[in-house]
């Protein structure tokens, strides 16, 4: 049987009064239902007990007898029932290693979303309709569906700046891996230049966040004069800058997107370095400036292009000298400073950092692919043993 891959198709959707209602509801009982089943197993924690998934399910119908939270009952039970899921995902990730530990959702910061599963949600001729809704919701299709395609979930959201999406997740059997070829590159990320690959190529920085800087700084200064609370002028104000975050972020996707699908369709490996991002942000004369780059979702980008297209993406260790090896001679320079941006070897070959830095990041990972290596080498200590140890995952207990 012939299986296609599972993507999501987000769309702009302008909701009724009455639907914007229902949906706020449910988005204040979804983040309700997720803080409780939070804190109970919080506190199982504390008496070294613990709380499964079903044991948070029983107590979501015993929450919604009680006179306290009846009002849970006005709302479809799928999202509810998502909500645990959710929590239940979260804390598998905690414990294995993979995000940090759960914390409750906050009314004014969180992600407003409720997700529907097949039994709380009718599509049929282009037209969803919703739970507890009479009304389809009005989307704008901005790009067809996969021919044939019917959605197993329905996400719900609405962003800061009091924009509506619906997500539907399908499978899409159009995404297919490409014809394979020779090219391989090697990626080498930065400020100055987004990306400079080894073939001397260099992809300039949009630096979207600059570009809206000024905009974004009068938004700020106008939400800062008003006054704290739950007043119309600040919750305007509000929207003002999130309006202006928003469209900083749409724009730097529209470009990631972009440029990791020419990568991915041009070349069949792909090498890139494993940069400790998070680490990086650290650095406060550069943090603003690699937030803007976004480095972390490029990487994502490519990943899971390349494992659809049927191509490799290889991360080689961040602690290899890419900038200060010659990618000539193989000779390896004592010092690089970040302000030389050109050198010349021994050997007589003058290098321009970045695309040597490519050079050797394209021809170390290759290597580790040809002698069977891990695609993502550890650094090795004087003793012959690998500096990072291997990490035991969390258990609940």
């Amino acid at each position: 049987m012939t299986t296609g891959v599972k993507r999501a198709f987000k769309y702009r959707f302008y909701p009724t009064g009455a639907q914007a209602a229902e949906l706020s509801r449910t988005f204040g009982c979804v983040r309700k239902v997720y803080n409780l089943a939070l804190a109970a197993r919080r506190q199982a924690w504390a008496r070294e007990q613990r709380v499964s998934y079903h044991q948070t399910s029983a107590m979501l119908t015993a929450w919604k007898k009680s006179e306290e939270l009846a009002y849970l009952n006005e709302v479809s039970s799928v999202p509810l029932q998502q909500a645990l899921r959710h929590l239940q995902t979260a804390f598998a990730n905690f414990f294995g290693r993979r995000a940090r530990y759960p914390r409750f959702k906050s009314r004014k910061k969180s992600r407003k979303s409720a997700e529907y599963t097949t039994s709380a949600f009718r599509f049929k001729d282009g037209r969803l309709t919703l739970a507890k809704m009479a009304e389809p919701l009005d989307i704008v299709w901005s790009r067809p569906l996969p021919e044939g395609a019917s959605p197993s979930t329905v996400t719900v959201s609405n962003d800061a700046a009091g924009r509506w999406y619906v997500s539907l997740l399908c499978e899409d059997l159009s995404v297919r891996p490409l014809p394979p070829t020779h090219a391989a590159v090697g990626v080498d990320v930065g400020l100055d230049h987004l990306l400079t690959l080894s073939t001397g190529e260099k992809v300039s920085n949009p630096r979207h966040e600059r570009r809206d800087r000024a905009r974004l700084a009068k938004a700020q200064r106008q939400l800062a004069r008003k006054a704290k609370g739950e007043g119309a002028n600040r919750a305007k104000a509000r929207r003002k800058a999130a309006t202006v975050y928003a469209r900083i972020t749409d724009r730097r996707l529209d470009h990631l997107h972009k440029l990791t699908t020419r990568l991915v369709r041009e070349n069949q490996t792909i090498v890139i370095e494993d940069l400790a991002v998070r680490n990086m942000m650290k650095n406060g004369s550069l943090a603003r400036a690699i937030s803007d780059a976004a480095w972390s979702e490029l990487r994502s980008m490519l990943e899971y292009k390349a494992q659809w297209y049927g191509r490799a993406v290889i991360a080689i260790d961040r602690w290899f000298p890419s900038s200060k090896l010659c990618s000539a001679c193989g000779s390896l320079q004592d010092t690089m400073p970040l302000n030389v941006r050109a050198w010349t070897c021994d050997c007589g070959t003058t290098h321009d950092r970045d695309v040597n830095a490519a050079k050797n990041i394209l021809a170390v990972g290759l290597t580790a692919t040809v002698c069977g290596a891990d695609v993502r080498p550890q650094r090795s200590t004087p003793g012959g043993q690998s500096a990072m140890k291997q990490k035991t995952p969390r258990r609940e207990p």
